[in-house]
């Protein structure tokens, strides 16, 4: 059974959902992003894949689609932040932003439940991945490419998309270091997931065993024995330096669930555990012992040195949300 939506719902108002919490109150001040309530829509959709009959779920899903296409720019982009008065406070968004964007519609275009919301996501994503070559960053590409393997659409964009993934592992791996960029930041699970994914969806044989080096040198940078202790970010991991410990954040644990059932479903032994092992990085089995979720769905905003931070904003508990709903679907 999934788990709670209260709180996502409690967050999310007739525009969309608010970035940050004070504890787990909403708060307003900081106004709604793209990044966020892209990711509200994956949640909201695959939510209804096992409860369509959720009233929240379908009222996060409506309200977060029509942020999205109100965000899309006439060039395909889109803006990020909008003040809580429903005023955008930016020209156009961050890559990563227009990146999680088209992840989010890729997404829907293939599984939102009403027909028309799949129309008006595939008209979207399309007229998006006009903006894709314009990209200069690896995760706005990523998040890209996720949205394309979500829609099972082969083509020209994701061959593309693959040979730059590929190109940024040849250009900073080194040694012992197998990886797409000279540090492990934010995020890290999504970039082997991505190639991965590309690569099913492209028959490369070459870059799923690229794809599967690369996830397996993940593993080994955020796993302490059989605990999942992701790169913190304060200092993360630069190559030939020490990991940072802390602060742990949920986006991190949601991305490794993610790449390591994708593994398990390319066959990949042991990548269903460390799965299992990432979800429980949430309820307890992280490097304080201490759980970060509520029974209302609420996720702290991460693992501290010194304790868990309570607030439960919107990125880490919709990274919860997204952990969890992939392992049940799984």
């Amino acid at each position: 059974m999934f788990p709670s939506l209260t709180h996502l719902a409690s967050l999310t108002d007739d525009v969309g959902t608010i970035q940050h919490a004070f504890g787990t109150l909403p708060n307003r001040a900081t106004g709604y992003c793209t990044d966020d309530i892209a990711r509200s829509l994956i949640v909201a959709i695959q939510h209804q894949s096992l409860d369509r009959s959720n009233v929240e779920a379908e009222r996060i899903a409506h309200t977060s689609l029509a942020f999205l296409l109100h965000a899309q720019l006439p060039d395909g982009r889109f803006h990020n932040f909008m003040s809580y008065g429903r005023e955008w406070l930016d020209d156009v968004g961050t890559e990563d932003s227009c990146g999680r964007a088209l992840w989010a519609l890729g997404y829907a275009s293939k599984h939102a439940l009403h027909a028309d919301w799949r129309t008006r996501s595939a008209s979207a994503f399309a007229r998006g991945l006009a903006a894709v070559a314009g990209f200069t960053f690896l995760r706005p590409r990523v998040y890209a490419a996720l949205g394309l393997a979500a829609s099972g659409e082969p083509g020209e964009v994701a061959v593309a998309l693959l040979a730059h993934i590929h190109e940024a592992f040849v250009a900073h791996t080194e040694g012992g270091w197998h990886w797409y960029e000279s540090r492990m930041t934010y995020d890290n699970a999504r970039l082997p997931q991505a190639q991965l994914l590309l690569a099913e969806l492209l028959g490369d044989a070459a870059a799923r065993k690229e794809a599967l080096s690369a996830l397996a040198f993940f593993r080994a940078q955020n796993f302490e024995g059989a605990l999942f202790s992701p790169v913190g970010n304060r200092g993360w991991l630069l190559r030939g330096g020490a990991k940072a410990r802390f602060d742990q954040q949920p986006l991190e644990a949601a991305a490794a669930v993610d790449a390591f059932l994708a593994a398990d479903r390319a066959g990949v032994p042991g990548a269903r555990a460390d799965a299992e092992r990432a979800v429980q990085w949430f309820f307890g089995r992280n490097a304080l012992g201490i759980p970060l979720v509520d029974d209302r769905g609420g996720c702290a905003d991460g693992v501290n040195a010194d304790g868990i931070n309570s607030n439960r904003g919107a990125e880490s508990t919709l990274a919860y949300l997204m952990a969890t709903q992939a392992w049940e679907l799984s």
